[in-house]
């Protein structure tokens, strides 16, 4: 019973490990899709942001990493605001922009 048990909370986490992102591929997905208005670490681009009026936070700040993953992946197929939503990140490509993310900080 005890081995059973210990089997189905190794799956459980295997499984919680093969659906995270991969923040290598999320780079390379983001400074293709992100980096232009977010910055190469995460620091908006000024001057898209004066032209847009908005106020973008560093993408490590607080407020944007309290976010779950399921929200960033949300605001990066549907957009935000000003901010269009990035067509071609999706899917594992979603799960990976959002784990390179987490590694951003401001």
């Amino acid at each position: 019973m005890k081995r059973l048990i210990w089997n189905a909370g190794l799956s459980v986490f295997a499984a919680g490990l093969a659906l995270a992102g991969d923040a290598a591929a999320g780079k390379a997905a983001y400074d293709k899709s992100c980096k232009g208005c977010h910055g190469p670490s995460g620091t908006p681009n000024a001057s898209i942001a004066k032209s847009l009026k908005v106020n973008m936070l560093h993408l490590g700040d607080p407020a944007v990493q309290k976010l779950s993953d399921e929200e960033l992946k949300s605001v990066l197929a549907n957009g935000k605001g000003k901010m269009k939503a990035t067509k071609n990140v999706s899917g594992k490509a979603a799960d990976d922009v959002v784990a390179y993310m987490r590694t951003l900080k401001p």
